[in-house]
């Protein structure tokens, strides 16, 4: 689907894979949500941040060819 608008950061997979860890939590201050994320990606290996980075070329030519327009994966 496609929607007008912009592709926000949050949009790439690197940071849906958040989404759900972030979900299920509640953080009382800055510390214990950076500690969250720290141990998050910390936990992930190579793998994981190679299969996101390369995924992002893609991307870049969906928003390309849909002149910028918000894609819903």
């Amino acid at each position: 689907m496609i929607v007008e608008g912009k592709d926000g950061l949050s949009d790439y997979d690197l940071f849906r894979s958040l989404q759900n860890p972030l979900n299920d939590n509640t953080f009382t201050n800055d510390d214990d949500l950076k500690s969250h994320l720290v141990q998050f990606f910390s936990d992930k290996d190579q793998k994981f941040y190679d299969h996101r980075i390369m995924k992002l070329p893609e991307r870049l030519r969906k928003v390309i060819r849909y002149d910028g327009k918000y894609i819903i994966d």
